[in-house]
């Protein structure tokens, strides 16, 4: 069994000009709604497996507050410049290439991809994922690379806790 969790990273800043979409950071309202989230999480599941970002700031930041919550060693942490995208297409390739050997795994991502991934793959419909939202699915499988269809068993997002 495969155990998969698809974060949308915290809520970012705008405020800053002439700076690159990709650099944008979090806002203190992210910040804090991803010391809430991953605080929520931290006592409801066991620490995944390996933790995945985007190399966008504003998500690489989220995974580093869900590293610090769950203390998992920053420098296991995963950057993935493909997941700088806003279609589902590079988040199934980055899930159905994960090393069979984790069995659970956390990836930060972006808005788009993740509410269709998460609508794709899971039982329940999403009809947004929030900033900092986080969706948990259930696959029967034992390879990430044959995953379909798989059971949605958690969805926590930052309003339900304020």
């Amino acid at each position: 069994m495969k155990t998969l969790y698809i974060a949308r990273h915290a809520k970012s800043s705008w405020e800053y000009e002439g700076i690159n979409d990709i650099d944008r950071p979090l806002k203190k309202r992210g910040i804090n709604d991803a010391y809430l989230i991953s605080s929520v999480l931290q006592k409801k599941v066991a620490c995944p497996d390996v933790f995945v970002a985007s190399c966008a700031n504003r998500a690489l930041h989220t995974a580093m507050i869900f590293s610090y919550s769950f203390n998992y060693p920053l420098a296991n942490l995963k950057i993935s410049k493909s997941l700088y995208s806003f279609s589902d297409g590079y988040l199934i390739k980055t899930v159905k290439a994960l090393d069979d050997s984790f069995d659970s795994a956390i990836i930060f991502s972006h808005d788009h991809g993740i509410s269709d991934f998460v609508n794709k793959f899971g039982n329940e419909i999403v009809n947004h994922v929030p900033t900092c939202g986080v969706i948990g699915i259930k696959f029967e499988n034992n390879h990430w690379k044959n995953i379909k269809s798989g059971k949605t068993f958690l969805t926590e997002f930052p309003k339900n806790y304020k």
